[in-house]
């Protein structure tokens, strides 16, 4: 026989052991795939394709988040959140919440900090943002929290501000008198955040 004949036949014959191997995997496979959904059946609801594991990651992600337009809502004591209308009263709205809020949980000597950066959170949001806004108080780890929520993803930009200028200080305000402020991209847009420690004694003077 011709040598040709001969890798050719051996060639043929490694194809069949190939696929034979490959049926019995895949096959094997299906065997524990049946056996799993007998155990669980909830299993074979498990999303498969792209757009499915996708909507779940999203619908898991938008699970925790309050919508803009919900009430007032306390998740626990030390929590408090407010829907906030695009309004130019919304700065104002925004320094009576949280000064009656601290008043309940009595820490009024972080109002006046407090009052001070909320208002500007507000009103840059107020400004260059469009949609809804979300105001969020909460206490954690003996610091004071928080965020104004909006529809824009993009983060704040820090400009120099002259001397003369009525506004542009947000960012130095922040700096000054937060222990730590930032921004944190979230599905819905951003929330911009500052904390403070609960500890009055620690507190810079205004």
């Amino acid at each position: 026989m011709a040598p040709g004949a001969i890798d050719l036949l051996a060639t043929t014959r490694r194809g069949r052991f190939a696929r034979f191997y490959r049926r019995r995997e895949q096959s094997g496979h299906e065997d524990a795939a049946n056996r799993a959904q007998e155990k669980d059946p909830s299993s074979a609801a498990v999303p498969t394709s792209w757009i499915a594991r996708n909507q779940a990651l999203w619908s898991r992600a938008l699970q925790p988040i309050r919508p803009f337009d919900a009430p007032r809502a306390c998740v626990t004591p030390w929590d408090a959140s407010w829907p906030l209308s695009r309004e130019l009263t919304s700065a104002r709205r925004a320094r009576q919440l949280v000064t009656a809020q601290l008043g309940e949980w009595d820490l009024e000597g972080l109002a006046d900090t407090a009052e001070l950066l909320v208002s500007e959170l507000v009103t840059n949001a107020l400004r260059h943002t469009c949609g809804p806004l979300r105001l969020n108080v909460c206490v954690r780890d003996s610091r004071l929290r928080c965020e104004v929520e909006d529809t824009d993803p993009a983060g704040p930009v820090r400009r120099e501000a002259d001397t003369d200028a009525e506004s542009g200080r947000g960012t130095e305000l922040l700096d000054l008198l937060a222990e730590a402020w930032g921004s944190r991209r979230m599905p819905t847009g951003k929330t911009m955040w500052f904390e403070i420690p609960t500890d009055t004694s620690s507190q810079f003077l205004l």
